[in-house]
């Protein structure tokens, strides 16, 4: 009895526990590219799964089979020599498994980094997605508006995600729409996703980055072209526009609500996307230094 009471109060507390859990986003896949993911997830889940139950099985297999029995003192046992099916079950099996989801990793690689399937031949639109301590800020250089902490978004189009950081490396994450991707400073990654559901989705920053890690989360709206096209408008109706000013108030590290503004901050502090071969900027930073030495020497000579 003094066994089972711990047992029972322990099975009660895990399963009150488990209650509490927030649902699997990632296993509620809302775009093509997370239901791609979702699918290898559940293909490894599988596979891991056989893999376990067989092993079980032979586990209770071998402790019955070679169990302790009443032999004579002077017993012993037949001798076994090595079994080459054996081995290479035990050997082959592991290397098939690791070929096949290797495989399957790398072509999922390929299909989330390019357009999403269905959506080749349609314009995406782009969205500049940059964070500072502890805030994302979303530009629309196509509609000429820029919201904090939340995201609007068509359905049934492909969306290119310019990704960058105004401070530490964060990671952008929409569970229910795709993989997340580092944002980092001084350079810009690209995400493409797409959405084929309306809905309510969480989008969070995926990589610790300081002490307002936990909040850095936005809310995103996927909704129809015809209701993005009337929210564009009623933004330019009732928001402010957003100076620079303004702007760098917001890079101050802290927690904002949501937020809406006319124009973006990609005209006075435009995203780094520039060349980052080492060698390509030395040999344009030393030409730049050349010119600018020979129209000191014309200015000079005149």
């Amino acid at each position: 009895m003094k066994i089972k009471w711990p047992f029972l109060v322990s099975m009660i507390l895990l399963t009150v526990f488990l209650v509490g859990c927030e649902p699997l986003t990632v296993l509620d896949p809302k775009g093509p590219m997370a239901a791609r993911q979702a699918s290898d997830i559940m293909l490894s889940i599988g596979i891991m799964a056989v893999v376990v139950i067989v092993v079980l099985v032979i586990l209770v297999y071998i402790l019955v089979k070679y169990r302790a029995s009443k032999q004579p003192y002077d017993y012993e046992p037949p001798h076994v020599e090595a079994n080459i099916w054996v081995e290479v079950i035990c050997i082959g099996i592991p290397i098939l498994i690791v070929a096949y989801l290797s495989f399957v990793s790398v072509q999922s690689n390929y299909i989330v980094e390019s357009a999403p399937t269905g959506y080749e031949d349609k314009e995406p639109l782009v969205v500049y997605a940059s964070t500072s301590d502890w805030k994302w800020h979303f530009s629309y250089p196509e509609q000429g508006i820029e919201t904090v902490n939340y995201l609007y978004i068509p359905t049934d189009r492909p969306l290119e995600f310019r990704l960058y950081s105004y401070g530490p490396i964060t990671s952008f994450w929409i569970p229910q729409l795709g993989g997340q991707k580092y944002a980092m400073a001084d350079m810009v990654t690209t995400l493409h996703l797409a959405a084929d559901v309306p809905g309510e989705y969480i989008g969070r920053n995926a990589n610790f980055s300081g002490k307002g890690f936990a909040e850095n989360i936005f809310n995103v709206t996927a909704m129809s072209q015809q209701e993005f096209d009337e929210w564009v408008k009623e933004v330019y109706e009732t928001a402010k526009p957003l100076t620079e000013s303004t702007f760098n108030k917001l890079l101050e590290p802290g927690h904002l609500g949501q937020m809406t503004f006319t124009g973006t901050h990609l005209e006075f502090s435009p995203a780094p996307e520039h060349n980052h071969d080492s060698v390509t900027d030395e040999a344009e930073h030393d030409e730049q230094s050349r010119n600018e030495s020979n129209e000191e020497s014309d200015h000079s000579g005149h």
